[in-house]
């Protein structure tokens, strides 16, 4: 397979594949494909796989498409201004994402649910409490909103971040939250909690979250008069 992104601030994936290659995708993010492209629809793996997507952010059900010659072309667009980050999994390695982040990706590569069991993440995580992992042997490509900042975290480094502001990070990364400490913090800053990530690995940060981006919205739009 071979792909190419285009689009700038909104984004598409080109993908180019030979004969029998399958990619794979959630509902709703295919822009086009030529015609000699197959496409079938399943939970892929079951509906108890498909619920579990489902409550990670994506849709029960995915698309597969599987190129019937050489040169079967198909697009996939996000769904919000930012970017598209192709990431290459090589079997051993794992990734974790955001809500929301899964994109589309090999046949190879699998889409599966991830918690994060300790209690401090998973009572007061909200945007980070449940998460997508994406392992195998192939590309995955993740929605990002806004703009990546992409930092290496040496083993033992600590980095806090906005939860929201969480991409995606290598799963060699400790992942839990931490509340601000301050009254006048938490009255008057940034919020309650901050996720607390800490090396060895990466970690992909968004600079413009959805949920910060429609809150900056809402003040402009027209309300109606009753």
């Amino acid at each position: 397979m071979d792909f190419k992104i285009e689009g700038g601030s909104f984004p598409i994936v080109i993908c180019t594949l030979k004969k029998g290659e399958t990619l794979k995708n959630e509902t709703g993010a295919m822009a086009y494909m030529t015609s000699n492209m197959k496409m079938e629809t399943s939970t892929g793996g079951g509906l108890m796989k498909g619920l579990g997507r489902a409550l990670s952010g994506d849709t029960v059900f995915l698309n597969y498409f599987t190129a019937e010659s050489d040169g079967a072309q198909i697009g996939f667009s996000a769904c919000t201004p930012g970017k598209i980050l192709p990431i290459r999994l090589n079997g051993s390695n794992t990734i974790i994402g955001q809500k929301n982040a899964f994109l589309a990706a090999e046949n190879s590569v699998d889409v599966d649910i991830y918690f994060k069991k300790k209690l401090g993440a998973g009572l007061f995580g909200g945007e980070g409490f449940v998460l997508q992992k994406f392992t195998g042997n192939g590309v995955v490509f993740l929605e990002i909103d806004g703009e990546i900042i992409e930092k290496y975290l040496a083993a033992g480094e600590t980095l806090l971040v906005d939860p929201g502001h969480i991409a995606a990070m290598e799963d060699t990364v400790d992942f839990d939250i931490e509340m601000v400490k301050g009254a006048k913090n938490i009255l008057f800053g940034e919020g309650l909690f901050f996720s607390k990530v800490t090396g060895p690995g990466k970690v992909w940060i968004q600079t413009m979250p959805i949920s910060k981006l429609a809150e900056a919205i809402i003040p402009f739009v027209p309300k109606k008069e009753g």
